[in-house]
């Protein structure tokens, strides 16, 4: 017998793991109405981007290589209002955001602390799952019609029977270009970050703990000295490109490639014995950097050390589809697509560090992107599941390229949307409407290659468009052509002349006038500003990834505005917006109002002088 606290709790959607994948798949089905539960192991949100970790968010814009293919929707959102509050790349800051986020959704309850360990079935469902919150002693039972797996080890689903995947498949599985002939147990293994600063005079280090032993022979393939580019060679093979990663990137000597992955066949049970491996290897690093020659670190002192290793890769679950390899490289089109990638190929080598020979990852390149079919993120053989996150429906090399955390969360907010779509039409997860949901993640600002706004109930798509001013290229028509961001090169925005009034008593102030085709009762006018999708925006350990982004709010965001709703040439109600700083704005005018036409008035921006605009709805 026990004291524990029994508490047995209802939700309409019940999400495992508080990654990126999680926080956003959480976020978007509390947003739409939906009671929502997020059960999280760990005292942050963001997994691998916690501030436990500090790993900076990776996605399909491939390190800015490819900025049209940026994220948007709930990730960007996340990353603005960062950018708002935090000037100096604090991951406690960063881990604030996170936490007010998810405390303001009033659908969204968040069990921090709280680890799953049972989970109960009844035929092809999951009926509950039991855990257990360390903090407060309490036994928790938690139901719901629809459960999401984003634990990144794909747990919920194991303990549920799902089939599961490791290691990886030979060619004869796919057809795969890059997979080995045979399949074989290779994965790439668990990473702990850690920070240095440079005081301005010498520092002297003593290991703090028994560590590992590093030659200048052993690491020769592995940059870490204070000038840490990343050379990388490559030969071309038609529109695709090889490369293997010299070094990697140098987060003031925080390295990605201090890789451990263990030595059994489930990599999940090893995780104490890796953590303990990479404390000595993380500290052998280091003492070799300061007293095993010189690297430039003479004056470099340890501010932070990571205790919680960052996972890649452990169990992969078996959904109705597997994305693979050739999916990527041939930019595959599904019709069921909820999401996408453009990050390369990312595979590292079997023994991590301790591949002294080989250069530490191998990397495939593509050109463009491939979309992520709803199927990958539906779990095999049981109804009501979703998964999402790294283990994800995929192969090993399609996993290469998915995992990153950019490519999670716009899947995480893939499910989350259809986990709402299932619960407010009464349908199961595989009866979703694809189309419907792939225009409601439209709205939200997600981006689905080759599809475009479709919404009937847009009143914006059939309104006449004029404007104050159209800069060159940039025709004030693009806000309703469907596409909220520049894709091959053509713009898709409205961008004014200069601005001629800077103050809302300006009259001169730009402006975007949407004529409807007949009078309506509007109670909702979407606007997508520009963000500049072509500059980073993530918290970063890395000086080099810091110094390619831009301090505070990206200038090009319209900041302060007046919305106006307009009948028979008289306003009859306006909505005043000041200080804004992200991309996707609702501005509600809750009773609803007649009207014949919409007016945006411009008052000023975050920095540059022309007004922008992507997109305009009107509901």
């Amino acid at each position: 017998m026990n004291n524990f606290k029994e508490y047995s709790l209802q939700f309409d959607f019940i999400v495992v793991g508080g990654g990126f994948t999680g926080l956003c798949a959480a976020l978007a089905a509390a947003r739409k109405g939906v009671r929502t539960a997020l059960v999280q192991d760990r005292p942050v949100l963001g997994g691998n981007g916690s501030s436990e970790i500090r790993m900076h968010i990776c996605g399909a814009s491939d390190n800015g290589t490819k900025p049209e293919l940026a994220e948007g929707g709930i990730i960007h959102e996340l990353m603005l209002s960062n950018k708002r509050v935090n000037d100096s790349y604090n991951f406690s800051i960063w881990s604030a955001v996170l936490f007010d986020k998810a405390k303001r959704e009033k659908n969204l309850t968040v069990f921090y602390n709280t680890t799953m360990h049972e989970v109960h079935r009844a035929g092809g469902k999951i009926t509950e799952i039991d855990c257990y919150q360390m903090t407060t002693e309490k036994s928790l039972h938690l139901s719901a019609p629809i459960f999401a797996d984003c634990t990144g080890n794909g747990t919920l689903s194991a303990f549920a029977g799902a089939q599961v995947f490791t290691g990886s498949e030979g060619k004869d599985a796919y057809g795969e270009p890059d997979a080995p002939s045979e399949a074989n147990s290779n994965r790439m293994g668990n990473t702990l970050l850690f920070k240095a600063r440079d005081t301005g005079h010498p520092v002297k280090f003593i290991p703090p703990v028994q560590c590992m032993h590093f030659t200048e022979e052993q690491l020769r393939f592995r940059q870490h000295t204070a000038e840490s580019p990343v050379p990388q060679s490559s030969e071309g093979d038609d529109d695709r490109e090889v490369g293997w990663m010299f070094g990697g990137i140098c987060q003031d000597y925080g390295y990605w490639w201090v890789e451990i992955p263990g030595t059994s066949e489930d990599i999940v049970s090893e995780y104490e014995d890796i953590r303990d491996q990479l404390v000595a290897a993380i500290y052998g690093v280091w003492d070799h950097i300061k007293n095993g020659g010189d690297h430039g670190a003479e004056n470099y002192e340890l501010t932070w050390v990571g205790m919680l290793p960052g996972v890649r890769e452990s169990r992969r679950i078996a959904g109705d589809y597997v994305l693979n390899e050739k999916d990527i490289l041939s930019n595959r089109r599904f019709p069921d697509a909820v999401a996408y990638g453009g990050w390369h190929i990312d595979n590292h080598v079997p023994l991590g560090l301790f591949d002294f020979d080989k250069l530490p990852a191998t990397v495939i390149g593509y050109p463009g992107s491939y979309t992520i079919p709803y199927r990958s993120y539906i779990v095999r053989g049981i109804e009501n599941l979703f998964v999402g996150g790294r283990c994800l429906s995929a192969s090993k090399l399609g996993m290469a390229s998915s995992r990153v955390m950019g490519t999670c969360a716009i899947g995480g907010q893939a499910i989350g949307t259809a986990a709402a779509l299932a619960v407010k039409c009464g349908v199961s997860i595989r009866e979703v409407d694809i189309r419907r949901l792939q225009q409601e993640l439209l709205k939200d600002d997600c981006y689905i290659p080759g599809v475009a706004n479709e919404d009937e109930k847009d009143l914006a798509r059939t309104a006449l468009i004029t404007a104050s001013s159209e800069a060159e290229g940039f025709a004030a028509a693009n806000v309703v052509n469907g596409v909220s961001r520049t894709i091959g090169g053509k713009s898709n925005a409205w961008h004014s002349r200069p601005l001629r009034g800077q103050a809302a008593a300006d009259n001169s102030c730009e402006w975007l006038r949407l004529s409807l085709k007949a009078p309506a009762i509007v109670s909702q006018v979407q606007i997508t500003f520009d963000s500049n999708f072509a500059v980073e925006k993530k918290i970063t350990l890395s000086s080099r990834r810091q110094n390619q982004q831009k301090i505070g709010v990206p200038a090009e965001l319209v900041k302060d505005y007046d919305v106006e709703l307009i009948h028979d040439g008289r306003v009859v109600a306006k909505s005043e917006q000041r200080e804004n700083y992200q991309r996707l704005n609702r501005v509600n005018f809750q009773e609803g109002v007649l009207c014949d036409a919409v007016r945006i008035r411009i008052l000023s921006t975050n920095g540059i002088p022309e007004a922008r605009l992507f997109e305009v709805r009107i509901y």
